[in-house]
């Protein structure tokens, strides 16, 4: 397997290997469009996208995750190695990434939630940006019972929201320490509520916070999830393979052994009925070491997975376990960027 320039280091003179060998990264994204906002921090541009490929090809070792599997096996990681993952299966992964990912050939592993694949719904995290984060006017209160507890939250004059206010606040991401105002303040109260839910929970809160808001139930063309039809086109070519990650991306480790083995195996089998062959890779939803158990672990190898992701940051080590593999989430970077971010993974 060749070795591309970035793995040589040129040293008195003379170019020696550096001491990459036996190290890779796994890169998460998750979608591939043009927004103007990103609260949850999930979107990547197309063209940030293409520059980040770039770099790939150019100077790393682009290899698909079962190989790293196979690599981590026989001990033997080669220098350079890049595997390039994006979770839950937007749309836009058919539309804007997978001619990128062709452009520079570069392989890809889309982990389906396969519950969402042609739902009329956005993903929650994006619902509650519909909602509370657009232009729009909302009621000055919002009460709501989440999980048996009553909750009370007051907009005042936030509840008109214009252009201008959007304008201002449209940088704010759920990474900031401060929220800049009540929309803001909001939305990471009601994703840190939704997020441990279960999906018809989290469905029936989002069904009162859109009977509050009097907003339509729509969904954007940025922010809808792959159909069937669509999963279909995007693993056509080899180049990008589809992985599970459970049937509705619950929190994992506050599920029974039961309830887990049915989203885990579940998963597995909807998308292998729909694509025609076997799904061997598993990511972790959510994907923190809270959200998974060493019970979660043991059902996923199991199930007959090959290989499983968190998304612990790390780089994968000779002896990393292929069923806790750790990723690293890249957010909208430019090239350059991209480019020192990602040897600084690398070069520790």
């Amino acid at each position: 397997m060749r070795i591309r320039g970035l793995w040589r280091l040129k040293r008195a003179g003379r170019w020696v290997r550096n001491r990459f060998v036996h190290k890779g990264v796994i890169l998460v994204y998750h979608s591939v469009v043009e927004c103007p906002s990103d609260p949850p921090l999930l979107r990547v541009t197309p063209r940030h996208f293409a520059e980040h490929l770039e770099v790939l090809a150019r100077s790393y070792q682009p290899m698909r995750l079962n190989q790293l599997g196979e690599a981590l096996q026989s001990g033997c990681i080669p220098p350079g190695a890049v595997v390039l993952t994006l979770d839950d299966g937007y749309a836009d992964n058919l539309h804007h990434a997978k001619p990128l990912l062709e452009r520079f050939d570069v392989p890809a592993t889309v982990f389906v939630t396969a519950g969402c694949l042609g739902q009329r719904r956005e993903f929650c995290c994006d619902e509650l940006d519909r909602l509370l984060l657009q232009p729009g006017i909302l009621p000055a209160t919002l009460r709501l019972n989440i999980n048996g507890s009553n909750h009370q939250w007051d907009l005042g004059e936030a509840g008109r929201y214009d252009e201008e206010d959007f304008g201002r606040y449209r940088g704010w991401n759920v990474l900031e320490k401060n929220d800049p105002g009540p929309r803001q303040r909001l939305y990471r109260a009601l994703w840190t509520l939704l997020r441990p839910l279960r999906e018809g929970e989290q469905r029936q809160v989002l069904d009162d916070l859109l009977a509050w808001s009097g907003a339509e139930s729509i969904v954007r063309p940025t922010h809808r999830a792959l159909s069937p039809a669509e999963l279909l086109n995007l693993v056509e070519g080899e180049l990008i393979e589809v992985g599970a990650h459970t049937v509705t991306h619950p929190i994992l480790s506050q599920l029974s052994a039961t309830e887990q083995r049915a989203e885990i195996q579940g998963g597995k089998t909807r998308l292998e009925a729909i694509v025609g062959r076997p799904v061997t890779s598993f990511a972790y939803p959510y994907g923190g070491r809270p959200e998974y158990t060493a019970e979660t672990v043991a059902i996923v190898r199991d199930t007959g997975y090959g290989v499983a992701c968190s998304t612990v940051e790390d780089v994968v080590w000779r002896g990393s376990d292929r069923f806790q593999l750790p990723r690293i989430s890249v957010q909208d970077l430019d090239g350059e960027v991209f480019s020192r971010w990602l040897w600084g993974w690398l070069r520790g």
